[in-house]
Formats: C-alpha cells, structure tokens, sequence
C-alpha cells in the first residue's frame, strides 16, 4: 500500500505542477478520412432501434401488453452486466484491486459478455492507456475533444497514432497470464452472441411466455443500448461535469448520476487519483456504489480477497496537498 500510496501522490503532484498538455488539434478532414462505418452504422442501427423500443412502450403500440417479469428481468440483466464491467474488467482485471479466485473469474467474465463490449483484453488496454496518459492523443476517448467524441464518437473512428504508439507500452503479461481472460478473447463473438443476445431474449419467452417483438425489443436495444450509454457516460459526463475534490488538475470529476447508472462509478476524480482502491470511492456505500457491496460479498465467502484501499490518513493528505481546497500553484 506503502507504494500505490507515493506513486498516486507523486504522480498527482506532477500533474499540479507540470500543467502539461499534450493534445493536438483534430482536423475535420482526418476525421472524414477515418471513419470507421461499420461501427457507424451498427451503433446508429441500435439507437433507431432503442427509439422504435420506447416508442412502442411509451406510445401503447403494441397490442400485447409485456409481462411486468420481463420489465423486472431487463433491469436484473442490466444490473448483472454493469458489475460484469465495474467489478470485473475494471477493478479487477484493470487495477488489480482485489484478487478473485477462479470461480469469480469466470463469473465476472460471464456478466461482462452480457454487457456485449470488446473482449476483456481490448477493453483492460484501453483503459490502462487511458490512465496513463488521460486527456492527451493517447487516450482513447480524450474528453478534450468533447462530449460526443468521449461518449461514443472515438467509436466511429480509427484509433490516433499516438494510442497506437503508447498501447505498445502498456504491460499486459497479468492479462495475459488469465486463462479466462484468453478463453474471453478467443471466444468474444461466441459469448457476445449467446450471453448479450441470445439467453437474455430466451429467458422472458421460456421461462414465462413473452412473445419474441417484447424479448427483442427490451434486450436487444432498450437494455442493451441503455448499458452501453451508461458505460460511456464515464468516458464522458464523468470527466467533464462534477466537483474536483481530490486532484483539481485532472479533469474526471466525482458525478452522482454517474454513479447510480453505473454502481458506483462516478466518483472518478477519487478513482483517478487512487486508481488501485477496489471501492473506486472514499465511500463505500453511498453515491449508490452496489459495485462495492458485490465485491465484498465474495470477500466474506474467500471468492474475493487482498481488498486494496488507502488509509484515510493519507487521502487527506492528498485532497489537502493537491484537492479542490489546497493551495498548490
């Protein structure tokens, strides 16, 4: 702990000081130029399909009316998928903030498919290059370049050459050494198809009936695309909008409404400024971090265990020497 401790401090206290800036300007015509259409279209085709869904609802469309079990199961699988996210590929898999035994791998990895993102491998790179070089060209949803491009815009378009230089930097042999994370990667498609797909649609029409246009409607866009737009909203609202409690030279910021669509993910200034604490807040329990109470859950059985956090002492410390109240230059 000693020295996550010093390094956060030290690389904070750099940052205050240093005031660099390494972003350059994005031409319009480049970003024409690399446009990536598949993903274009596929996110467009999800988000017509998200309005055509609550348009249905909103609008009594359909003259069979859905099950309230499968309003009450698209919110359970959207809850299973964002700790899949939250205490999976990130506080796991990309700090190490607590270990987890085999079994809670393999669970986290399944709630993380139903989430329907990247592999796991991808998605613990570009978060690590994210960290490390936060707000520069590297980073691969820079929150410089603005709301839609943070959000989802960095989606529609080839990486900068400067995050394909620096991801070359980023040590993945831990990542590398999990069999679950390489049985994710070489499966993605698989496990996107059945775990995003396929059992969230079956289960409403098996289990109790509900005709196939509600199942696809409420999992295949109403609750797939409002996940995705939760996990975003980290990349984007949770770095542009909030206090700066902790490191007021970074941009994240600590977002209530962040934390309660993603369990408890927007206490990003924190997070940035202890990016190894497994609670990813100074709180445990409030800004509605259920992400917490799911990780030590497993801790009381042994599944979960070596929960990193910082002293409370030395939190103060930090928030005093470089937080929104100190009196840095």
């Amino acid at each position: 702990m000693i020295a996550d401790e010093n390094y956060t401090l030290e690389q904070s206290r750099e940052k205050v000081f240093s005031k660099s800036d390494d972003v350059k300007s994005i031409k319009s015509e480049e970003v024409r130029q690399n446009l990536k259409w598949k993903n274009i279209l596929f996110i467009v085709f999800l988000h017509v399909g998200l309005v055509f869904g609550i348009s249905v609802y909103a609008f009594g469309i359909s003259y069979i009316r859905i099950k309230w079990m499968t309003v009450f199961w698209g919110f359970i699988v959207t809850l299973l998928s964002g700790l899949g996210v939250t205490a999976g590929a990130h506080r796991f898999w990309s700090h190490r903030a607590y270990k987890a035994n085999l079994g809670l791998r393999i669970i986290l990895m399944i709630l993380y498919s139903i989430a329907g993102l990247n592999s796991i491998f991808h998605w613990v790179k570009d978060h690590r290059v994210h960290h490390k070089y936060s707000e520069t060209d590297a980073d691969p949803h820079n929150a410089k370049r603005g709301f839609f491009f943070s959000h989802v815009g960095w989606l529609f378009v080839k990486r900068h050459p400067e995050y394909l230089r620096r991801q070359k930097e980023i040590d993945l042999s831990d990542i590398i050494a999990d069999p679950v994370v390489m049985f994710n990667k070489k499966y993605e498609k698989e496990l996107y198809v059945m775990f995003c797909f396929v059992i969230p649609m079956a289960v409403p029409v098996i289990f109790w009936g509900e005709t196939l246009l509600h199942a696809i409607l409420t999992q295949c866009f109403i609750r797939y695309v409002l996940t995705l737009n939760f996990i975003w909203s980290v990349n984007s609202v949770a770095h542009l909008w909030g206090d700066r409690l902790y490191n007021r030279a970074i941009n994240p910021t600590e977002n209530t409404m962040v934390s309660l669509v993603t369990g408890g993910e927007g206490s990003h200034n924190y997070h940035h400024t202890f990016p190894w604490v497994y609670k990813a807040s100074e709180w445990p329990y409030l800004r509605f971090n259920w992400t917490t109470l799911f990780i030590r859950g497993f801790s009381k059985i042994g599944w979960a265990y070596d929960l990193r956090e910082p002293s409370p002492a030395f939190v103060q410390k930090v928030t005093q020497a470089i937080g929104r109240n100190s009196k840095v230059l």
